[in-house]
């Protein structure tokens, strides 16, 4: 079998990269002394340096499906699904048949990314619709450290370009993270809860203001347990939901959908 030495040789990677990484004085993580949280991201940063020097906004990710789209065709209702990792591992046309919803997450991006690639990636496709899920990179410094305030601007920025356009926008909250299980480790570290909350106050605050013209979806609310942490059967490792969560989320994303489409209709 070749898994367990694959998995070896990057066991070895990690503590490797840990050596050149990680401040002097402070030791590589053993199996007795996980990375924490903040290392596991610092560690993750590096990893991605090549990316960010290179393609800061993986354009190159969508730039031949984006050219490969045919423009709309009358009286379609074009939706795109537009954000992270949580975006980027939905199998759309499973939990949406028939629909024709166009994914463009990737895995590890913060808002500047997805500002960064608006236009090729939903401004040139003509959706009717674009949902976003984001943010939560963002708390946990992915690109840097970002404040409640530069994240804000970046939702901002994106709503504003998009209604230039025409397109109407659905802010969807950040989803509550769990550390129930051992694969999720210090999730709290790289995500406090209270930051996820203070975003997502302010999401709903900016969709509820109609010169926005900004619909808010709340999958929070609906994956969140009496603790304030994503319910445990919903995701493996407290971040990334499972099939019981995309079972969750998928009838809350078509309702928005629809609300969003008809008022466009009866205006």
């Amino acid at each position: 079998m070749v898994l367990r030495p694959v998995r070896d040789l990057l066991s070895s990677l990690v503590v490797l990269i840990c050596c050149i990484c990680l401040p002097a004085g402070q030791s590589t993580p053993s199996l007795a002394n996980p990375l924490t949280g903040h290392e596991r991201t610092q560690l993750w940063r590096q990893s991605r340096l090549s990316v960010y020097l290179d393609d800061y906004g993986e354009l190159s990710r969508y730039r031949d499906a984006d050219a490969a789209v045919k423009p709309p065709a009358s009286g379609e209702n074009r939706v795109v699904f537009y954000g992270d990792s949580i975006t980027d591992g939905w199998r759309l046309d499973d939990d949406f048949p028939g629909k024709g919803y166009i994914n463009r997450g990737i895995s590890g991006q913060t808002t500047s990314q997805l500002l960064l690639r608006f236009r090729q990636d939903v401004i040139d496709l003509r959706p009717k619709v674009v949902i976003i899920l984001a943010g939560t990179n963002d708390i946990a410094g992915n690109t840097g450290p970002m404040s409640a305030k530069d994240i804000e601007a970046n939702y901002a920025t994106i709503a504003e370009l998009a209604r230039l356009h025409n397109i109407k926008v659905i802010y969807s909250s950040v989803l509550p993270v769990h550390e129930y299980t051992e694969e999720a480790g210090d999730m709290f570290a790289q995500r406090p809860p209270g930051r996820i909350l203070e975003l997502n106050r302010w999401l709903e605050d900016y969709c509820a203001d109609p010169s926005n013209g900004c619909t808010y979806l709340d999958y929070f609310a609906a994956m969140v347990d009496e603790k304030g942490h994503m319910k445990k059967d919903l995701s493996g490792d407290g971040l990334h939901p499972n099939e019981a969560g995309y079972n969750i989320m998928a009838p809350l994303a078509e309702a928005a959908i629809e609300k969003t489409l008809s008022v466009g209709r009866s205006q």
